[in-house]
């Protein structure tokens, strides 16, 4: 049986990695502080549903000490992996497949494209050290659409959604996606393959770069948000311009600006990750999110005046919270 290896068990890594153990799956999570000392001695506990479920999974503080294995996902926050690119080796046996269940591009984003510039993206992979140290031909791309928080060390919430959206960077079914999306399944996840996960991925970052620096900008709700009218437009103007930047790529979003919208609104009293990290004093995620979209404007050519102002005043506003 597959070995999985789940590097960063918070929120969305404690969800993936516990419904995987109860499937069945041997599951062994990369963690750190209290979480990883909850875990080595409590377990895992995954509240959904109003039921509690306990695993025990091993759990080790750095990735020697876990040694190699098929399967591994990467869920910290997006902006923290670069970070582990020097470290990630003893994880990697000769076919491992590592999964990006991030937000914001992937740092393998320009694999198997034919493109005018195809140099990893600084805000991204800064000097190219995750492409190196980990490989192309290793990725699987993850659209990460559940929501989970970690209500104290070694407890995650389950707070919706079940999806995680699947894709080879080459668009083609193989035999480790398949095997990948039924595992997921069979873990209780929506799990399908798609033919061009970048346009998912380009989605969900178009929503992503405009409520999270607004969010943290405004300490404002999604419903608070959309309720006001100002902020509102200004939301339909990032969108477009983040679509615009797409559309120069290639890419055109499933769904439009005010589409975008008017789903969010059934999540109205939910708070952007990228605020529940500014409030918690965490980093936050602005150059994977945001600045992967302003450095590929520039390179495109696309003007983002809104984005532009965005970027700069949420990156002063992380900085002054000591977040950035």
């Amino acid at each position: 049986m597959q070995t999985i290896c789940v590097y960063g068990v918070g929120a969305i890594g404690g969800l993936l990695a516990t419904r995987l153990a109860m499937s069945g799956c041997p599951v062994t999570g990369i963690a750190r502080g209290a979480q990883l000392k909850a875990i080595q001695r409590n377990g895992l506990t995954l509240q959904a549903d109003g039921e509690s479920h306990r695993v025990k999974i091993e759990c080790f503080e750095r990735p020697v000490d876990a040694g190699p294995h098929d399967i591994v996902f990467l869920t910290m926050k997006s902006h923290a992996i670069p970070a582990i690119a020097a470290d990630i080796g003893p994880l990697l046996g000769p076919d491992t497949c590592v999964v990006t269940a991030t937000n914001g591009l992937p740092w393998w984003y320009f694999a198997g494209l034919d493109a005018t510039d195809s140099t990893p993206l600084n805000s991204v992979d800064p000097g190219g050290a995750l492409w190196r140290n980990i490989g192309p031909e290793r990725a699987i791309g993850a659209v990460v659409f559940p929501a989970a928080r970690v209500v104290e060390p070694g407890v995650i919430e389950h707070v919706f959604g079940s999806r995680f959206a699947l894709g080879e960077p080459d668009g083609h079914l193989s035999e480790r996606i398949r095997a990948l999306s039924a595992k997921l399944e069979a873990a209780g996840f929506s799990a399908p393959v798609l033919a061009d996960v970048r346009t998912e991925l380009w989605t969900k970052l178009v929503a992503n770069a405009a409520y999270n620096p607004v969010s943290i900008l405004t300490g404002g709700t999604l419903g608070a948000l959309l309720d006001d009218p100002g902020t509102c437009a200004v939301l339909e103007r990032l969108m477009k311009e983040c679509t615009a930047v797409a559309n120069a790529l290639g890419i055109e979003p499933t769904m439009p600006p005010g589409e975008l919208l008017e789903r969010t609104r059934a999540l109205g009293t939910h708070k952007t990750s990228m605020l529940q990290d500014l409030e918690a004093g965490r980093s936050v995620e602005l150059d994977p999110i945001v600045g992967s979209v302003h450095e590929l404007a520039e390179r495109a050519g696309v003007d983002t005046p809104a984005l532009d102002f965005v970027v700069a005043l949420a990156r002063q506003r992380a900085r002054l919270a000591g977040c950035y």
